[in-house]
């Protein structure tokens, strides 16, 4: 597959299970530990989605939508928000950001894997 996926999270065990998860399913899982260290690494990383939780120190969720939306080279690449939050005014929210789509934690495996295969073509 060879696909690359940004993950972003403030949770060590929430990374190391996404990554368990994707790169299981054959993607190669780059991970940031906050907004800001996600947004750096895209200076060197072209990943074809992005995860992203919400709450996060440093800049969150919304912020790392708005800093990929801004970018000229990530502009088009999907924001999938991956979160404990399900209020449908944060989902509003982020959509108006330019996130592609939101997935509530915990994940199902599979649910993750056909969310993240859906987005990155």
């Amino acid at each position: 597959m060879g696909r690359t996926v940004l993950a972003i999270d403030d949770s060590r065990t929430m990374r190391e299970l996404i990554a368990s998860t994707l790169a299981s399913a054959g993607y190669d899982v780059r991970l940031a530990s906050d907004g800001e260290d996600g947004v750096a690494a895209l200076t060197s990383l072209s990943p074809d989605v992005i995860l992203t939780d919400l709450n996060m120190p440093r800049l969150d969720g919304f912020g790392v939508i708005a800093a990929v939306r801004r970018s000229d080279a990530h502009r088009a690449t999907p924001v999938l928000v991956l979160t404990t939050e399900s209020a449908p005014d944060l989902k509003a929210r982020a959509r108006a950001a330019g996130a592609t789509g939101w997935i509530v934690k915990p994940f199902d495996a599979a649910a993750l894997v056909a969310a993240v295969r859906r987005v990155a073509g």
